[in-house]
């Protein structure tokens, strides 16, 4: 059984920081990119910033300089560094990872986290 846990989210004031992790853990199975995602009301949800084993990354136009993805592949983490904050940020932000079962590399599945809430407001 696949599981990606989010914790970080909150409630945080226009300039603000907060710090996102996604623990993914499955007996047999290994995590390739991992990645955040994001929705808020009313609209579609939306790639912020993805990783790779290796430690390539790609952002969103909107987050580039102010936010900072990074794993930990020993413990199958990813997190997410957001600085700068702004109302328009606020979301929820899921965690995505692409699985694959380690016997069977060529074949991988997306997983998503439960989502956590980030509100900025003052």
């Amino acid at each position: 059984q696949v599981q990606l846990v989010e914790s970080g989210g909150g409630l945080v004031q226009p300039g603000g920081s907060l710090r996102l992790s996604c623990a993914a853990s499955g007996s047999g199975y290994s995590f390739a990119a991992m990645g955040w995602y994001r929705q808020a009301p009313g609209k579609q949800r939306e790639l912020v910033a993805s990783i790779t084993t290796g430690g390539s990354t790609n952002y969103a136009d909107s987050v580039k300089g102010r936010f900072t993805i990074s794993r930990d592949n020993a413990k199958n983490a990813v997190y997410l560094q957001m600085n700068s904050l702004t109302p328009e940020d606020t979301a929820v932000y899921y965690c995505n990872a692409d699985v694959y079962v380690t016997m069977a590399p060529s074949i991988r599945h997306p997983y998503w986290g439960q989502g956590t809430q980030v509100t900025v407001s003052s």
